[in-house]
């Protein structure tokens, strides 16, 4: 497979910039909850909402809520729940109605990590997550666990790196991002979206056929994007060097 080339300074020339949290804009942690952003990161963003012509948005698997919370840039929108859910620039969100089974998989989430060390339980507004970046060896009975529930309460198994997630049907960061690109101030120019996650492919797919690019970020594999950046230190750096071209 051949290497993607960084991303050139200027794509961000005439565009808006969609970005992904964790893995992305963030390092990755052992747990949800134990990230750490980075100094300058904030004032990073609010140069993008201001400097880019489409703005800045974020686009994450986290709840929407926890997104904003972990990074307060005023006037920057936020699709959250892998695309469930959208909170304006004004704070005020949108999201489906709670799935219906979601509780019982939530007891039965919370009875397996109890029982299992190192597995954790992340709850969502319309979804329910289990990690175990900090026991891999249990990822394939978590993974087991999460289909049976999904069959047994149609709920929409969605995978990641060292998680599973059990959310409402419809729905993907490709959605989320097409939603945000329909916006009048966005539809005159290109989605430029950066991500690291498999569950970041719609996006980059939907960027691509939207006449814009996806970033990949990390290790090189299959995916629509056309530009890579090897971590999340090298993404920051080239958000700096894209703006100050601008």
């Amino acid at each position: 497979m051949q290497p993607l080339p960084p991303p050139p300074p200027a794509l961000l020339r005439g565009a808006t910039l969609l970005l992904d949290v964790d893995g992305t804009l963030i390092e990755l942690a052992p747990r949800p909850d134990a990230v750490v952003v980075a100094p300058g990161l904030l004032d990073l963003l609010a140069a993008a909402r201001d400097r880019v012509a489409g703005g800045v948005a974020l686009i994450s698997g986290r709840a929407a809520a926890d997104v904003a919370a972990l990074l307060p840039v005023a006037g920057i929108e936020i699709i959250g729940s892998h695309g469930l859910e959208h909170r304006a620039a004004d704070g005020a969100i949108t999201r489906p109605p709670r799935p219906a089974g979601l509780d019982a998989a939530r007891a039965a989430f919370a009875a397996f990590a109890a029982a299992h060390p190192g597995v954790l339980v992340e709850d969502k507004p319309i979804g329910v997550a289990l990690h175990y970046r900090q026991a891999p060896d249990h990822g394939p009975a978590v993974q087991s666990l999460a289909a049976a529930w999904a069959s047994a309460e149609g709920l929409r198994l969605q995978t990641g790196k060292a998680m599973v997630e059990l959310r409402g049907a419809g729905g993907d960061k490709g959605a989320g991002l097409r939603r945000l690109m329909a916006e009048p101030k966005r539809a005159v120019t290109r989605p430029v979206f950066m991500g690291d996650d498999d569950t970041d492919e719609p996006a980059h797919a939907a960027a691509v056929a939207l006449g814009g690019a996806g970033v990949l970020v990390g290790a090189r594999r299959a995916s629509a994007a056309r530009f890579a950046l090897p971590d999340v230190a090298a993404v920051h750096g080239w958000l700096r060097a894209a703006l100050a071209a601008l």
